[in-house]
């Protein structure tokens, strides 16, 4: 059985979405809070595979809550909320949220959402640890083996082509630097870059569709709008 948090200030979404995910799966037991105090006090006092919460609430909001769950923990967590906002979005992400869904919802989207969280965290929870090694980067579900060039993202393969493996390398050994479009390209391509700028942009964008779950919504290369581009630490 999955023990699922569910936390909003509103009783009927709760309801709501306590029927969504049992006519899904028989194998959820659902948990209750209506505000972010709850919410952790929940976690305290369970084991907790999943936390599907609102961001709008009285007393803690969800943005609040997460903050004090990621301190301690690395639960799945979706944040629910009306907002649709792209900045919304990237500061959930920054604060560690798994995934992001906005209001009205779709049931059949909750669902296969909260079940595709709960699989990526079983596969993690069961992967053996990976053996440090010199050559082996890690940042959040991206591995990198420069030894084999091999890329994996939640453990799954992805099949880059050189430049965009250099691409890929170069953020993710500088997590958290900021490269503008013209630093990318003088240390990827090794040359002048005058004029290549939409070189990059163009790598960076196929970049983003292999290795992030939602390209348009990147969680890990991430822009600084009006510098370039950075590996978000993870």
């Amino acid at each position: 059985m999955y023990n699922i948090l569910i936390c909003d200030d509103e009783e009927d979404i709760v309801r709501a979405l306590r029927i969504y995910l049992l006519a899904d799966s028989k194998d959820y037991n659902i948990i209750e809070a209506f505000n972010g105090r709850q919410a952790l006090e929940k976690l305290a006092g369970n084991k907790i595979d999943l936390v599907l919460m609102d961001v709008m609430m009285p007393e803690m909001d969800g943005v609040e809550a997460l903050c004090e769950i990621r301190k301690t923990s690395d639960v799945p967590v979706i944040l629910l909320t009306a907002k649709s906002e792209a900045e919304d979005k990237r500061m959930a992400f920054r604060l560690g949220v798994d995934d992001y869904i906005t209001k009205p919802f779709n049931k059949i989207e909750v669902a296969a959402r909260v079940e595709y969280q709960l699989r990526r965290a079983q596969r993690f929870e069961n992967a053996p640890a990976h053996q440090e090694d010199e050559n082996v980067l890690h940042n959040g579900s991206i591995v990198i083996d420069d030894s084999k060039k091999t890329v994996t993202v939640d453990r799954k393969p992805v099949s880059l082509t050189p430049t965009e493996y250099s691409i890929l390398k170069l953020l993710t050994e500088n997590a958290g630097t900021v490269f503008s479009l013209k630093e990318i390209y003088r240390q990827v391509w090794q040359c002048d870059p005058l004029g290549a700028e939409n070189t990059v942009l163009v790598h960076i964008r196929h970049l983003r569709e292999k290795i992030e779950i939602y390209p348009a919504q990147p969680r890990y290369i991430v822009s600084v709008f009006g510098y370039g581009y950075k590996m978000e630490k993870a």
